[in-house]
């Protein structure tokens, strides 16, 4: 029998919750939430939205413009949190600066933070930001789970090699722990991938398990 993943059903009721500046603006630290970080160019609202079946995130042609921590509500218990992008050169250097220290303290602090969905450009994998977020992974023990995003932007072969260079690199610099596959929002690639790590994160395994006795 064909499971249906629980995770489409909450994301068909899913609403903008808050934006914060800071984490003593969060909502309350209770529940499960996942975070979806990548740099300004990475197609992470474009990932979002393709994820959720919804126009959550603002996508935009000026990289750069998510500059809150904004909360998304799937129930009263579960969240998706998109993160600032990072990266792009016109941000002025306050405002980087401003990013860097909350997302610091909100990845730092938040208990309800259950994963990290994290967006590399296929032809621009591991930057400089991506190292950093793999880093913080690893001494946190921070479940992570990377798309490499745009990757219809490369021939099927080419793709395949990119994420098997990408992964070998990974397991060689963090280990087993950070799970990884080929994205494309433009073309749905690999969305049910994805969805099941974020039900899994989200408490929703059982309810998987349950349908498909």
């Amino acid at each position: 029998m064909q499971t249906k993943n629980p995770i489409m059903g909450l994301c068909q009721q899913a609403s903008f919750l808050i934006s914060a500046a800071k984490v003593d603006q969060c909502p309350d630290d209770l529940g499960y939430e996942v975070a979806f970080a990548g740099r300004s160019n990475a197609g992470k609202s474009s990932a979002l939205n393709t994820l959720t079946h919804a126009s959550l995130a603002r996508t935009s042609k000026t990289p750069g413009r998510t500059q809150l921590l904004n909360f998304f509500r799937l129930d009263d218990e579960r969240r998706l949190v998109d993160l600032p992008g990072y990266g792009y050169a016109k941000v002025p250097i306050p405002l980087k600066q401003h990013w860097q220290k909350h997302l610091e303290a909100y990845l730092g602090s938040r208990e309800s933070l259950r994963g990290l969905i994290l967006m590399m450009d296929i032809r621009h994998p591991l930057t400089e930001f991506d190292r950093l977020m793999l880093d913080w992974s690893g001494a946190s023990r921070m479940p992570m789970h990377i798309l490499l995003t745009k990757a219809d932007k490369l021939a099927f072969g080419a793709a395949k090699n990119a994420l098997l260079k990408v992964q070998q690199e990974i397991r060689k610099g963090w280990g087993e722990g950070v799970s990884i596959q080929l994205f494309s929002a433009p073309k749905r690639q690999g969305v049910e991938e994805a969805q099941a790590v974020l039900a899994e994160w989200l408490g929703l395994g059982q309810a998987a398990e349950v349908e498909e006795r």
